[in-house]
């Protein structure tokens, strides 16, 4: 029986795409400096460095002052990411029913996410879902970055229920599918255009709502 789902928040919660466009947009809107740059080439060459996240800002910035001889710094250009971000998040449709109706179950709900802690315990309140969860486990806190298997397990430990009884959602074949999956959970993959559907899963979430029918059948 199913007692707790565990989410990742990028490109499952959080709609991280749209959001770091719009993002981008409104930073090259601000920022004077940045206004040397054509917007739409800036806009395309960051994501393009960003890399879907798994690039910290600090290079991406030290790349686009390099190219683009931009006269700012990296530590101004940072520190308006890590303020100005949690400005633009948008969650996926369905995010809020979703989150209701496995609270209404009485389900232990928690969030796993590689990142900074404050960086994205803020973008997690610009979603204005931290209080459906028990649990909200970061990274940097925990010391311990996915796929590691020990940031599953003292997830786990923390919501107070068994392996076999918990449920992660995540959009990463390995980190997340294939590393919860590993210690003995039940994984769902949340579709997403970066990657192809992992061989091990319990399911394919298409939708957020659809996370509630699948697991009323696990």
């Amino acid at each position: 029986m199913i007692k707790a789902v565990v989410f990742d928040l990028d490109g499952t919660l959080l709609n991280r795409e749209d959001s770091l466009k719009l993002f981008v947009e409104d930073q090259h809107d601000r920022i004077n400096a940045l206004k040397k740059i054509d917007k739409q080439t800036y806009i395309q060459r960051f994501i393009d460095l960003d890399d879907h996240g798994y690039v910290w800002k600090d290079k991406v910035y030290d790349q686009l002052i390099k190219e683009y001889q931009l006269s700012i710094t990296v530590d101004e250009l940072l520190e308006d990411y890590i303020n100005s971000f949690q400005l633009h998040c948008i969650g996926f449709p369905g995010l809020m029913e979703m989150l209701t109706a496995l609270k209404n179950r009485g389900l232990k709900l928690a969030i796993i996410s590689n990142g900074y802690g404050s960086f994205q315990y803020n973008n997690i309140q610009a979603l204005e879902i931290e209080n459906f969860f028990d649990h909200i486990v970061i990274s940097e806190w925990e010391g311990i970055n996915k796929p590691d298997s020990k940031i599953f397990l003292n997830t786990l430990k923390k919501l107070g229920v068994k392996e076999n009884e918990a449920v992660y959602v995540g959009d990463h074949p390995e980190n997340d599918v294939i590393a919860s999956r590993s210690v003995g959970m039940k994984a769902l993959w949340k579709e997403s255009n970066l990657y192809d559907v992992p061989s091990e899963n319990d399911g394919v979430i298409y939708n957020l709502l659809d996370v509630n029918k699948i697991i009323t059948n696990l």
